[in-house]
Formats: structure tokens, sequence, C-alpha cells
């Protein structure tokens, strides 16, 4: 590690004690190679509360999502089942899409890169990334996980910590997915904030495996196409909750925080997404080596397709805050797993993909609407003014 970081390090500014990291198993189900969590531990708080307290509280009480939990969805044996279905036919996909991205950044941006994945959807990505890293080209790449919350920013202690201990122009920030580009805008905007206030300059540029929205520059596919690690929560993600922010909490110097769900072993799937991936790295190999190149010399800037088409899906559904349109196939599951579902808009033709999602639309009574013209496989609308039955105020 580079404690005197030089030009765009933060050791000449830094001077306060920062914290450690945290890593598996005391935190985490993955072991301490893959991942290191840049994050506080908080799981002895009580941070949970029911999907419709929670949404009435964002929608109508000025919550934030990030100062509490959802209570974890567990699935049934019937879901469990779509997942380990799903896992099994996408495995191939992941991994070319994997190998894509991660290549591409070895290309452009060189063999020694940090990863650092936005947890906790990027963190099972990350790991994989780097897998990949090792097997094609023999790194051990550097791996962190930090957070970054909508409308608050990326977690400023973590990137003190990283700016302390590496080059800032090595950190290659990573996710699973894009939307709408809600994600990608924040962390370009928080980062200039980095530079203006600290001088360390990090580049904004996010690497995804999948950009469905055309939001980023690196990824692996533009596809959008089931994730599995988007069918679950903390069961394919480390047993890690998603992270929380919250003045009460968390204080000046400390990272973000999040909970490790270590009751739930026993329904941990997250090293069997991952080594289910990275077990078709080899088959994949000969395609990512023909397909990198074509797709590196290609336009990939960014043209924001999604962004207009949930404008349009705001407009057309009298839906006025944008943040309650979740594109994509990932973000659709993340409505019908933790938030308060109005309906569910599918593109007409997509068939199996799609299963897991009409699944969980069933058991919520949430009714799924095949349109055409969507960039989009599908688009989870959150209910608008939702409010708990008998509760007018």
């Amino acid at each position: 590690m580079n404690q005197s970081s030089g030009a765009g390090g933060l050791a000449v500014h830094d001077t306060g004690k920062l914290p450690d990291p945290l890593y598996g198993p005391a935190f985490s189900s993955y072991s301490a190679e893959e991942v290191a969590w840049l994050l506080k531990d908080l799981s002895a708080v009580e941070l949970e509360a029911p999907l419709e307290e929670r949404e009435e509280a964002i929608q109508h009480e000025g919550a934030h999502y990030a100062e509490s939990l959802p209570i974890e969805y567990q699935p049934s044996p019937e879901y469990q089942a779509l997942f380990h279905a799903a896992l099994e036919t996408s495995a191939d996909r992941i991994a070319h899409a994997v190998g894509v991205v991660t290549d591409t950044l070895v290309a452009e941006r060189g063999k020694d890169i940090v990863l650092v994945s936005l947890a906790r959807a990027g963190t099972p990505v990350g790991v994989l990334m780097r897998r990949w890293a090792q097997r094609a080209h023999g790194l051990t790449l550097p791996h962190f996980a930090v957070s970054i919350v909508r409308g608050r920013g990326i977690d400023t202690t973590a990137l003190r910590w990283l700016g302390r201990e590496f080059d800032p122009s090595r950190i290659v920030f990573v996710d699973g997915w894009t939307g709408k580009g809600a994600i990608t805008r924040e962390l370009s905007d928080a980062l200039d904030l980095t530079a203006e206030t600290t001088g360390m300059r990090f580049d904004p540029e996010l690497a995804v495996l999948a950009d469905p929205g055309s939001c980023v520059r690196t990824y692996g596919t533009r596809d959008d196409f089931l994730i599995p690690s988007a069918c679950l929560n903390s069961t394919v993600s480390g047993l890690v909750s998603r992270t929380v922010l919250r003045d009460d909490l968390i204080g000046p110097d400390e990272f973000h925080g999040a909970k490790f769900y270590a009751e739930l072993a026993g329904s941990d799937v997250s090293g069997l997404f991952l080594d289910t991936v990275a077990g078709r790295f080899d088959a994949v190999a000969e395609d990512v080596a023909r397909d990198q190149p074509v797709l590196a010399a290609s336009d990939r800037s960014p043209t924001w397709e999604g962004r207009r088409a949930v404008e349009r899906i705001g407009a057309e559904y009298d839906i006025d805050n944008i943040n309650l349109i979740k594109p994509g196939v990932g973000e659709t599951t993340r409505v019908l797993l933790r938030r308060v579902p109005w309906q569910i808009l599918a593109r007409k033709g997509v068939g199996a993909e799609l299963d897991h999602v009409r699944m969980l639309a069933e058991q919520r009574g949430v009714a799924v609407n095949e349109i055409d013209d969507l960039p989009y496989s599908c688009v989870g609308l959150v209910k608008p003014g939702f409010r708990r039955e008998g509760n007018d105020a």
C-alpha cells in the first residue's frame, strides 16, 4: 500500500485517526482476501422497519431510505428454485460480461488498479472482477467496498482512507448495473466536491457489469438481463445489509454503517453465486478475447437513453418524482422486495428472464403490464403517495 500516496494522495492532508476496514468472516461471509469493507458494523442495532411503514416515512415524513433497513425478504422454496435456475442459465453471460469489463479496465487503466465496489450490489461484481483479473492476468487486485447514498453522496471518510493508502488515480469504482443513472451522477458530483475540498482527484468513471441505461462508458454489456445477485438481498451479498447513514449512529470520522446478518448463514448463497460464475470463466475466455477489443474500439459514449425513457414514463403515468420509477430488471426486483410496488412494466416478448419478477408481483398482488418501446426488460413503479391503510394523516 502506498502510505505516501504522492500527487493527489491525502497523506499530507489527513492527520486524524481513521477507522479500520472490516473483514470476513467476522463481518460478511466473504473471505478477507476477496474484499475489505470500509463500513461501520451496526449489527447490534435494531434498524429494520416494515415495508409499508418505511414507504410512508420516505414519501411523506422526509425520511431518507438510508436511515433504516427493510426487513430481509426470506424467499419461498419456489423463489429459491427460480434463483438457482436463473443462475444456471445466466452464468455464462455474467462471466462474459465480467471478463469484458475487467479486461477493458486493465487495458485502459493499467495493472495496478484498485477495485472499489459500491456496497452492496457492486460488491459481488467486484469480487468476480478480482477473480477474473487473477485468472486472466495473474493480478492480485485490492478490493474494497464503500457506501454511496443517493442524495447524500459517497462516504467521505472512506475516500480519506483510500486517499491515504493509495494514489487516487488507481481507484476504479465498480457497481452492478445502471438504472436511470442516479448513482452515476451522484458519484461524479461527490468526487468533484472531494477534489475541490481536499485536492484528491479520483476518476469518477463508474465501471459496471451491465449498463442498460447507457449511463457509463465502461461496462460488460448494455443488455438488460437478469443478474441473479439482484434476485435476493443479503443472502447473495455476503450476508451484509444495504448501507445506513444516520447522524446518531455515524460520527464525522466514521464509515457509513451496515449490518452483518450472521443468523442467515443457513440461507447464504453468496459463495455459490461467485463460484458458479467463476466456474464459467474458462468456457468464455475465447469469446471475451474476441469481443472485448471490438467493444473497446467502439463508440461507448453514454446516450442516457434510459433516463429519457424514465422521464417519458413519468409523464405518461403522472409520476412527478422519478425516484419512484425503477428501471431495469435489477431495480424492478428491488421494488418488489423492499418497496411498495404500484405496477410493473415489462417489454413485450421478454420471457423466462422475468419469471422471478412475475412470481414476486403475483405474491405482492401487483399487475405486470406488457408494453412496447421499452429500452429495459422491465420497469418497477413504486406506488406514488402511498399511505398505510387507515392512516390518512
